[in-house]
């Protein structure tokens, strides 16, 4: 614990100029504190340390991006997917979900489980295999194995068997020893495996398996269309195959008998292994014959799986083998039982998928019972035990990309009542239909740990969809998704100026604010819209409030008294409050007032005007949106913030800031940002020459949605510049930005031009912007490689000041006040941080009918970089939460007993400040900096440079092991925290290269060391930066390997057993061990030594617990062993007692008999 003794000068820093960088009184030096003499003192208690941070991945919820491979593990019951960027998903029940990821990034292959033993094998494109280590709670590599020599394209490893085959692009299988992870020298040579008189390559091998009926028979498939079947024994072929038809799959009959190929041109064939000289069955499950007699073209067949059924006929599934002539239709599975034919229609292309078995073993009726179907951007399993083949409801959130997220929330320690409303809301729209048995992959165990509390993750999408997610627990579950798009009307095509800014995704969700306490929820649109919601257990008839507002204008316009009167967008800064613009008046435009002037005042979407019927849940009230004006569009919104105890809601752009009652439905400030300065303006701005013609609206083309920021943000992310710097030194300072090293661009802004999407619309240099879908800018934005344009150039001289961030709270906005009042603290882009006061009526009749005063400009306080956050604490160092209103029901019955009044809950600033006088501190931070202001002296206590050669993203004040603290992510993908209130670095670490657009947009920190962002476009990625979580995260982690017995495979009989053929007797170790096959050549691949063989892994990573449990499962294995040894024993003596019988009764009956009577 450290204390920091600070003393404060109630004088110093009155001016704006007292808070910029390098002024004495903030000092130079990165997080040095400054003293001046003041009688006033006080004592701040720091009790967070550098060894209360540790930056760990917790969990990742989704889907997996790209998938490449699936695997099941049959016993275990866990399921295994693998990815093009070399991750591998592991899932069991709710609450089992593990995210492993290979240090190469080579993409997944194929994968296959060491069944019941707690390993998965991972074959990746960079021709390496690795054997994973799943009995501990983050899986680790044991061993990898790379090929330098041969590519792999298929391996298969049998059931109970610790000799994995590996088969080459080459067309060679080599054998590998899983507990060693060392080449066998056994090699079968494709020029071995078919004929000498064969004069072209097979190909690659692409199937591998064992017979059914003798494990010493492996069955090869080669992509040409050739099979074999090798005797590993004798090292010899037994029977070679040559069809015309390339093949992509081979699937047995569990006798052994036959099996079943599918090729590439949509047919299946079936082999009987007595003539293996034509197929006994040749079929094309959707080829038609055409009128000539000729069967029309299919689309390859990429698996087939034949499994019998003990009580039925058998199953015959698989993927593809459509007709061509059928465009348009979505891929299928197809599943044949009998002679019913059933084709399930998917959403997305089939990856693979794989049949659930009763049992292990391929020697036995398979009996399956579901089939998992990997989809390119979902996951389903199909129930086969009823006719109609419904699918299982999914536990997994793995539809978090149902439509792009664009922009995400993250709310810890909610209030605990909110999850439970909003599941029991979400529930009554749930779908139905889905199978009524339970989830098949259960494999694993998860206990609720004692580490937690209740955790909400908002998203919120491309079409308008906000979802509310249970991030309890480090789980993910849908609560309640919301549709913003039904506040509005369609867009319809051709509907005027407006449709032009209507491009495919007009409703979707830029920015969201909640308020958990009074459940306000307010959600900004890419369409320049904001949505205010209100939540109610009741359905209600509502008309949706609409207000415009003109955030359109010009610092540089010239305007008459006339307008200025009609337009609240130039009020004087200093009247002391606006009159408040009822929500249907259309104050008369600049331009004129007639017809053709006013259509230009459209809006870019049409809110509902008739009464609507609202579910239980969020209902909108009110929607404010910036309309068109003077042919240009509205300016998206960069900043939002709403106070439910205040009953008001602020919000600007690079234009200037507006604040609404949404209370009384009134508009109260409408101001340019310069306006809002006044006298007080510290920047000497230069006169900019009359403006070009305004761009023209064909040329305007509406922004995808990468445009997560808003054009503020884009246009003026400076460098602590002053705008005749930027205008007379342009050169030179481009000079100086092209030495940033941010991920080499040439300038910072060429980063935050990518970083924001789009080509920023400039008045000095107008240029148009290309609009383009979710698609192409999903192709784009993983690649920091965008050249320079010329419009990056025109953003620097761009001199706008955009609203960047807003807070509202308690605090003093001029240096004179004694007591706090409500205030609303604003940062530009410029650096500038302004204090509004204002007055609002306390009591409630007061507050719906008098109107809200706005004072003039109080404080001007300055830093270097955009500002990006705002936070309180009191003098003692804590916290200071917004005042909010606790929630009521509005459309609850009237209960005259207990009437609905509003009830406000108040932080003051000086409640706990007996010790040291009123007062608060003030945390700011910006994209270069962070500054600690007392108030309302306005002395700036600490500053700290954070970063010089980049910018922060991302910042928040939070809390962290009872106390709190300031946490950034920065550009260069750093993670760093920062004490409170004296700026101390507590924890800087590299985290992670930002190469990914994505990772910019949707990072953000909450309480609880905790923060997200979204790694891929279907996954959540959930961090810690706290120790105290992180050494609780094996306790939270839900455990993936569970000691089970394995199944007891089926009595064959003991004539069956003793007569029909030794496959038991095959001892793979005697053909494939050093001793007999020698060593593999040592320039083939290369072995890299892990933590140690599959036995020191069962022995290592598991509790005692875990030994016990599997002593006694191989105690009982042994001895139903023996058990089983005995009975066959009996059976033996039994059997020869009968012979013994029959040959001594046969002998007295031929004993009196001469030879001639035989």
């Amino acid at each position: 614990m450290k204390k920091f003794r600070k003393v404060l000068d109630g004088l110093t820093t009155s001016s704006p100029s007292g808070g910029t960088i390098g002024s004495p009184s903030c000092g130079s030096a990165a997080g040095t504190p400054t003293t001046a003499p003041t009688p006033k003192e006080i004592d701040v208690q720091e009790t967070l340390v550098s060894e209360n941070f540790q930056l760990c991945k917790t969990v990742r919820h989704g889907f997996p991006y790209q998938p490449t491979a699936l695997a099941f593990d049959p016993v275990q019951k866990i399921l295994a997917i693998g990815s093009r960027s070399g991750g591998v998903r592991i899932l069991g029940r709710p609450g089992v979900d593990c995210f492993c990821q290979h240090e190469s990034g080579a993409a997944i292959l194929q994968l296959q489980f060491l069944i019941n033993e707690g390993a998965l094998v991972t074959a990746c494109a960079d021709d390496t295999l690795h054997l994973w280590n799943l009995r501990q709670r983050r899986p680790a590599i044991l061993h990898s194995l790379k090929f330098n020599r041969e590519r792999i394209t298929f391996c298969h490893l049998p059931f109970q068997s610790k000799w994995l085959y590996v088969g080459t692009e080459r067309g060679n299988t080599h054998i590998v020893n899983i507990e060693s992870f060392i080449l066998s020298g056994y090699v079968i040579m494709w020029n071995k495996a078919i004929e000498l008189s064969t004069k072209t390559h097979p190909g690659p091998v692409v199937h591998l398996s064992d017979s059914p009926k003798d494990e010493g028979k492996l069955l090869v498939g080669f992509e040409s269309g050739t099979i074999v079947q090798w005797d590993l024994r004798a090292k010899k072929v037994d029977f070679r195959i040559y069809y015309d038809e390339a093949i992509h799959s081979v699937s047995w009959h569990h006798e052994g008998k036959q099996f079943m190929c599918s090729h590439s041109d949509g047919s299946l064939t079936l082999w009987n292994l007595r003539n293996t000289s034509k197929p006994i069955q040749v079929t094309f499950p959707h080829g038609k014959i055409q009128k000539d007699g000729r069967k029309e073209s299919c689309k390859p067949i990429l698996k087939v799986d034949y499994k019998t059924s003990r009580n039925s006929e058998p199953f015959v599934i698989f993927s593809g083998g459509l007709s061509y002539d059928k465009a348009g239709r979505r891929p299928t599975l197809t599943i044949m039982h009998g002679k019913a034919i059933t084709v399930l229609e998917m959403d997305y292309p089939i990856v693979e998928f794989m049949t659930l078995c009763e049992t292990p073993y391929n020697n036995e009726v398979q009996d399956p019972y579901a089939v998992v179907v990997l989809l390119e951007k979902d996951l389903i399993v199909v129930d086969l035990t009823q006719s109609n083949f419904p699918v299982f409801e999914n536990p997994y959130p793995m539809d978090i990309h149902e439509s792009p997220v664009t922009c995400t929330a993250y709310f810890a320690d909610c209030p605990p009542d909110i999850i439970p409303v909003l599941y029991s809301i979400g529930a009554k729209h749930k779908k139905t239909g889905y199978s009524q048995k339970e989830w098949p992959v259960s494999g694993g165990m998860w206990t609720l740990g004692s580490h937690t509390y209740p955790e909400v993750i908002i998203t919120g999408h491309a079409d308008g969809s906000i979802k509310f997610w249970d991030a309890s627990a480090i789980t993910l579950q849908m609560l309640y998704k919301l549709k913003t798009s039904k506040v509005f009307e369609k867009p319809k095509q051709n509907e005027g100026r407006a449709a032009e800014l209507v491009d495919d995704d007009p409703f979707a969700v830029q920015m969201v604010s909640w308020c958990p306490q009074s459940r306000i929820f307010c959600v900004v649109g890419i369409s320049a819209h904001i949505i205010l919601y209100r939540f109610s257990k009741y359905d209600a008839n509502t008309q949706i409030v609409s207000l415009e507002v003109r955030l359109q204008c010009d610092p540089e316009d010239v305007i008459s008294p006339s307008e200025n009167e009609n337009n609240p967008c130039f009020s004087e800064p200093h009247s002391g409050s606006h009159s408040p613009q009822p929500h249907h008046q259309h104050p008369a435009s600049p331009g004129g007032g007639t017809p053709e002037s006013f259509k230009d005042y459209t809006p870019c979407l049409k809110v509902k005007d008739r009464a609507v019927r609202v579910p239980p849940g969020y209902q909108a009230e009110l929607v404010i949106q910036l309309p068109w004006m003077d042919g240009e569009p509205p300016q998206q919104i960069s900043s939002l913030d709403i106070n439910s105890a205040y009953g008001l809601l602020a919000f600007g752009n690079c234009n200037g800031l507006a604040v609404v009652d949404y209370l009384q439905k009134t508009i109260l400030l409408c101001m340019s940002t310069l306006d809002l300065y006044g006298a007080a303006d510290p920047y000497q701005r230069l006169t900019r020459s009359p403006r070009r013609n305004r761009q023209s609206t064909s040329e305007f083309c509406m922004r995808g949605l990468s445009n997560f920021y808003s054009d503020s943000k884009k246009r003026i992310r400076t460098s602590y510049q002053s705008l005749t710097e930027l205008s007379d030194n342009q050169q030179s300072v481009d000079t100086e930005r092209s030495k940033s090293p941010t991920s080499g661009f040439a300038s910072r802004r060429a980063m935050l031009q990518q970083l924001h999407g789009v080509t920023m619309y400039s008045h000095d240099e107008h240029h148009t912007t290309t609009s383009y879908c979710w698609s192409d800018r999903e192709s784009r934005e993983n690649s920091f490689s965008r050249s320079r344009s010329s419009s990056v150039s025109s953003i620097d001289r761009d001199t706008k000041e955009a609203i960047t961030t807003l807070q509202f709270g308690e605090s003093f906005g001029r240096k004179s006040d004694t007591l706090p009042t409500p205030c609303l603290w604003v940062g530009t882009s410029l650096g500038v941080i302004l204090l509004i006061p204002m007055s609002i009526p306390t009591d409630l009749e007061e507050r719906m009918e008098e109107p809200v005063t706005i004072g003039p400009c109080g404080a001007v306080l300055m830093l270097k970089g955009s500002v990006l956050r705002f936070g309180f604490l009191d003098c003692m160092g804590a916290l200071i939460p917004n005042p909010y209103e606790v929630w009521r029901d509005l459309n609850a019955p009237e209960d005259p007993d207990r009437p609905r009044k509003r009830k406000l809950v108040h932080y003051s600033p000086s409640s706990s400040q007996d010790t040291c006088g009123e007062g608060h501190l003030a945390i700011v931070c910006s994209e270069r900096q962070a500054k600690v202001f007392l108030m309302p002296s306005q002395s700036c206590l600490f500053v700290h440079n954070i970063t010089e050669s980049s910018f922060v993203l991302r910042a928040d004040v939070v809390s962290v092991c009872n106390s709190v603290c300031l946490a950034c992510f920065c550009a260069n993908g750093h993670v760093m925290t920062l004490s409170l209130p004296s700026l101390r670095p507590l924890m800087d670490v590299n985290y992670l290269p930002l190469t990914d657009m994505r990772i910019a947009r949707t990072f953000c920190f909450t309480n609880g060391g905790q923060a997200l962002y979204l790694s891929s476009p279907t996954e959540i990625q959930r961090i810690t930066y706290s120790q105290e979580m992180y050494d609780n995260l094996q306790e939270m982690l839900g455990e993936l390997f569970t000691p089970t017995e394995t199944p007891e495979a089926q009595n064959r009989g003991f004539l069956k057993g003793f007569f029909g053929g030794n496959a038991h007797t095959f001892d793979r170790e005697e053909l494939f061990g050093e001793a007999a096959a020698g060593k593999a050549s040592r320039s083939l691949a290369q072995h890299i030594p892990g933590q140690g063989g599959v036995e020191g892994m069962k022995v290592a990573a598991s509790g005692a617990v875990g030994e016990i449990a599997r002593a006694r499962i191989a105690l009982d294995e042994r001895g139903q062993r023996l058990g089983e040894l005995e009975e066959r024993t009996a059976l033996m003596m039994t059997s020869a007692e009968s012979f013994s019988k029959h040959a001594h009764e046969l002998m007295l009956k031929c004993k009196d008999k001469k030879w001639y009577q035989f």
